[in-house]
């Protein structure tokens, strides 16, 4: 759901280290925002492209747990647009519902539109009412965080996340954005056809994943069937993904399983937890490994 999003946040953490630089409930004010880069890639060029409104999901896709209120010269240092356009745009989706204008900061936060929209799309995905019970299963055996996600647009958006352990001290939840480096985000870079993933890599520039992170993620998947992320933001988490075309037909998914190095080290993560996972997408695969 779009109110759980947030650009740069690295798997179990709920914010990037040094992205700190948001607003949160507090309304405090955003410092030197980082901004997004605009253009090229995802249709722009065509004629049927309504440029107003992807500015508009833009905004949307602002908002995330470290950044719960924002004001309009925010979202124009996030997304790179002018502040009058921000504020019409800001006018607009307030009007709609999609925005909730606080007066006492300036600020605005998501509105229950949004809410309405995410909840839309998750009661209609069949594949994740499918994994459940599996992912449940999976959580429970490992005492691990088990998450189905999906791509969109420059990271993975969790459509379903279980959490198996008091010793999850992060808890993320659904709508959470997993970066490209993170073991999801890998393990779909990986099991992209070479043309497609050439593009998104062009595509997304500066902001693509390391290429030779990108070619050990291929290596991995085609020895193992997994992708792995041991220790690569934080020393003391472990994450391992499993990608897969659902056989409902509603394209690929990638289906992870991590937690803190203690609870999953290194062996137990490839000797029993991969398998464990591989075997859970088994059932959800229409071509199975």
């Amino acid at each position: 759901m779009l109110t759980e999003i947030n650009y740069k946040n690295e798997p179990f953490m709920m914010q990037a280290p040094g992205n700190s630089s948001g607003s949160g409930a507090d309304g405090a004010a955003l410092s030197g925002p980082a901004r997004r880069r605009r253009g090229g890639g995802l249709g722009t060029a065509a004629p049927d492209f309504i440029v107003a409104l992807a500015r508009g999901l833009d905004v949307l896709r602002c908002f995330g747990p470290g950044l719960t209120t924002l004001g309009n010269q925010d979202l124009a240092g996030l997304t790179g647009l002018p502040k009058p356009t921000i504020s019409r745009i800001t006018y607009t989706l307030t009007e709609l519902g999609y925005l909730r204008y606080h007066r006492d900061s300036g600020k605005y936060s998501p509105g229950y539109g949004v809410l309405a929209l995410g909840f839309g799309l998750l009661a209609g995905l069949e594949v994740r009412e499918l994994a459940r019970a599996s992912m449940a299963q999976l959580a429970r055996d490992t005492g691990g965080a088990v998450a189905l996600g999906a791509f969109d647009g420059d990271a993975m958006v969790y459509v379903e996340a279980i959490h198996g352990s008091s010793e999850l001290y992060l808890r993320l939840p659904v709508g959470y954005r997993a970066s490209l480096d993170s073991a999801m985000g890998r393990a779909y870079v990986a099991a992209l056809p070479e043309a497609q993933r050439a593009a998104l890599l062009t595509r997304l520039g500066q902001g693509a994943p390391d290429l030779a992170m990108v070619r050990q993620a291929q290596i991995d998947l085609q020895a193992s069937g997994c992708c792995f992320a041991l220790g690569a933001w934080r020393a003391d988490i472990n994450a391992v993904a499993v990608p897969f075309q659902s056989v409902t037909g509603e394209g690929m998914f990638v289906m992870s399983c991590g937690g803190p190095a203690s609870l999953l080290p290194a062996p137990a993560l490839r000797e029993r937890v991969a398998p464990a996972l591989r075997a859970a997408v088994r059932q959800l695969s229409g071509n199975p490994p």
